[in-house]
């Protein structure tokens, strides 16, 4: 595996995620020790002419011998391709290019919501731009691949969770979206996108953990009970994580209460009704 000489990798330092990915560029020899640095430490002494704001929303490499940066996914592409010349046609084929910085952006632009970063009036003074068609991008993929995820585990409960029609679980989660989207935006108006995005991460990231019963009933046929103590279990999670969340966001305790009385109405109705 070759290594990227002279260049410095620029990474959000509030991003687990940032500090992850560019870590693991280090640590297998694709950059070198020391090539790598969050942009919160001073973009202008690695690089004059960087532009700040592009470098915030897309990560930036830059060539430390004469200046040159490149932003993004074509940053990581840079890095691969050095690493393994085999790819690089691919990273340089540019049908492939345009749909990966699609992927990335979608990352990129919604990296706050998926793992939050306390922001206040210390913090850095450049932040990621706000997208709205990412954001929007980023609801319906979660609310899409959640509403998938329940509908397979429900039949996991049944008979003590009475089975509903196909769309049960969909409606139940954009119901969720639209129900919490108007109090917090009746609440606190400035954080409705914030919120929402870190809501649905939440119901994804619960969603995903359902998926390890899922499988392993595949081979160990186990009784609904032990479903619905997992399910339970998943669920207290994820109200300790909406905890956190909104405290970051400065939201307090209403969110969360409404949170949790919309899915105890719901399971009042799935159970008496």
């Amino acid at each position: 595996m070759k290594t990227l000489e002279n260049h410095m990798i620029l990474f959000d330092g509030e991003c687990p995620m940032c500090k992850a990915y560019t870590n693991a560029f280090v640590k297998t020899g694709m950059l070198v020790a020391g090539g790598r640095a969050a942009y919160q430490n001073g973009m202008d002494g690695v690089c004059p002419l960087i532009d700040k704001q592009r470098a915030v929303n897309e990560i930036a490499l830059v060539n430390i011998e004469n200046g040159e940066v490149t932003y993004g996914v074509k940053s990581i592409f840079k890095i691969l391709a050095n690493a393994w010349p085999v790819f690089a046609p691919l990273f340089a084929f540019n049908p492939f290019v345009w749909l990966m910085g699609k992927v990335y952006a979608f990352i990129s632009y919604n990296r706050r919501v998926i793992i939050p970063a306390p922001v206040g009036s210390d913090s850095f003074a450049y932040q990621p731009t706000f997208k709205k068609h990412y954001r929007i991008a980023y609801l319906l993929f979660t609310w899409f691949f959640t509403g998938l995820i329940l509908t397979s585990y429900t039949r996991l409960l049944a008979p003590a969770i009475p089975l509903g029609g196909a769309y049960r679980e969909f409606m139940i989660c954009g119901g969720q979206i639209i129900y919490q989207g108007i109090i917090v935006r009746i609440y606190q108006k400035r954080s409705f996108w914030s919120y929402l995005g870190n809501m649905m991460t939440i119901s994804f990231a619960g969603s995903l953990l359902l998926l390890i019963p899922l499988i392993l009933n595949n081979w160990f046929h186990m009784q609904p009970l032990f479903f619905i103590l997992y399910f339970m279990a998943i669920a207290g999670l994820m109200f300790l994580e909406h905890i956190r969340r909104t405290k970051l966001l400065n939201l307090g305790w209403m969110m969360t209460i409404t949170w949790a009385l919309y899915r105890m109405i719901l399971l009042g109705v799935i159970l008496f009704l």
